[in-house]
């Protein structure tokens, strides 16, 4: 794929995905439906744009094949095309896709999920995260009566509605009483949340957060925060979207066996195809139903929410992970690519600047620079090197699809890459590597 310049340097271009790039700056802001998604987020003049995709491996415009990881922002955890999950929907197809009533996949898809995860009483489906969060946002704010909002300061990403983006620092165009009543939280630390409740005592409609991320919970901790909801009397959401599937098949409330009021999915639940869910307690899922004496709330109603293929491809989802052990085996191929990368950095010399962390099923890198900080120059220096060997890897979160050859590669180029990053720290300045500008982060004020 690359041609060596010299020992230090590689030669990698991608003239069809960088021409197609301009196309869609000219058309779609930002270039891309999803920020994460932008071109901003590579290294310079190497941002692939993609043909298409099989299992673990994704090909770019230009020919290339790549070893593909956090493959669709972590929805594609079973892997491309997956026949399975396909077959599901082409079977739909055939059969129409969205009706003037319910149709019946609504209540098999219902029942499937929550035998799946059987601590939600009632479901419902929409098409994105946003949606379902923000519904369970409104939903916690009338069943409690309360205005404000209390999230996770640590967690990076909620909503793209204006509770949660007005916090960010692209808060452009969000009025400031809006962001006033979003408050925030430590992860980890009960006093502080314990402090916050206090301040604003009767205030705090939910606590709203990812039940874990790239470190485990302390112990005690979600158990610690369930008796705080119910002592201050507010609604305790856990947004699933990354660890719905991934951790359990019954998701991290599964696994550490706190249940929260209310809980949002997304992300693996269609692997790659539009369905999100919001679930939770009876209770309070049904202000939102037509079986209640209080006064209603308008919590999710979307045209598409319930198109049959997504569906349909949510339980072959739920299915697949069941019946074949999915989140195990995600678990195991993350467990052998930390292991391979750790070994490769630490024989390189750089074990302390190129860092792998989070959970097997979930794994994030961090770049670090010569005084151990996190670097975006040392970040596009690692990403340039990892494109040029055929590993496209905004992370390392895996899918089910990679196999023991896939791992073995990633980490051939993994140490090749490190060796570079070796000389970059030793020069103290990785700027001859980098052929342009730094990557950059997707939350900024400014373009």
């Amino acid at each position: 794929m690359a041609t060596e310049d010299t020992e230090d340097t590689v030669e990698f271009r991608l003239p069809r995905s960088r021409t197609a790039n301009e196309r869609l700056h000219a058309l779609v802001p930002g270039g891309a439906h999803t920020y994460a998604k932008g071109d901003d987020q590579y290294p310079e003049n190497l941002a692939p744009v993609i043909s298409h995709g099989r299992g673990a491996h994704v090909w770019d415009v230009d020919g290339n094949r790549y070893i593909e990881y956090g493959s669709g922002l972590r929805s594609v955890s079973l892997g491309h095309a997956h026949p399975r999950v396909v077959e599901a929907v082409r079977r739909e197809l055939d059969r129409g896709s969205n009706f003037v009533r319910p149709s019946i996949l609504e209540v098999e898809a219902a029942e499937r999920f929550l035998a799946t995860v059987p601590t939600a009483e009632m479901v419902k489906f929409a098409k994105n995260g946003s949606d379902a969060t923000t519904a369970a946002v409104r939903l916690a704010r009338a069943a409690t009566g309360r205005p404000r909002v209390a999230v996770c300061a640590d967690h990076p990403f909620f909503s793209v509605d204006d509770w949660f983006i007005g916090t960010t620092p692209m808060s452009a165009g969000i009025p400031a009483a809006t962001t006033e009543l979003t408050v925030s939280f430590p992860y980890g630390d009960l006093a502080a949340t314990e402090e916050l409740l206090t301040r604003y005592e009767g205030e705090v409609a939910c606590l709203i957060l990812e039940p874990a991320t790239h470190t485990e919970p302390p112990p005690g901790y979600l158990a610690g925060l369930r008796e705080l909801a119910d002592r201050h009397g507010c609604v305790l959401v856990f947004d699933e979207m990354i660890t719905g599937f991934r951790w359990s098949e019954a998701g991290a409330q599964g696994l550490y066996g706190v249940v929260p009021d209310l809980s949002t999915f997304g992300k693996a639940l269609g692997n790659g195809f539009a369905v999100s869910a919001l679930a939770g307690r009876r209770e309070l899922m049904e202000r939102g139903g037509l079986r209640h004496s209080g006064d209603r709330v308008f919590l999710l109603s979307t045209t598409h929410g319930a198109e049959t293929h997504s569906l349909a491809a949510a339980m072959a989802v739920l299915t697949t992970y069941v019946e074949e052990g999915v989140t195990a085996r995600l678990h195991s191929l993350g467990e052998r690519l930390a292991a391979g990368v750790r070994d490769a950095a630490a024989a390189m010399g750089v074990g302390d600047h190129v860092v792998v962390r989070g959970r097997a099923s979930n794994l994030v890198f961090a770049t670090l620079d010569e005084n151990r900080q996190p670097s975006q120059r040392y970040r596009t220096l690692f990403l340039r090197r990892l494109l040029a060997g055929g590993v496209l890897a905004p992370s390392f979160v895996v899918s089910s699809a990679l196999d023991d050859a896939d791992i073995d590669h990633t980490v051939d180029v993994v140490a090749q890459a490190c060796a570079v990053y070796r000389k970059a720290l030793d020069a103290a300045d990785p700027a001859p590597w980098l052929a342009g500008r730094p990557v950059k982060p997707v939350f900024r004020r400014s373009a």
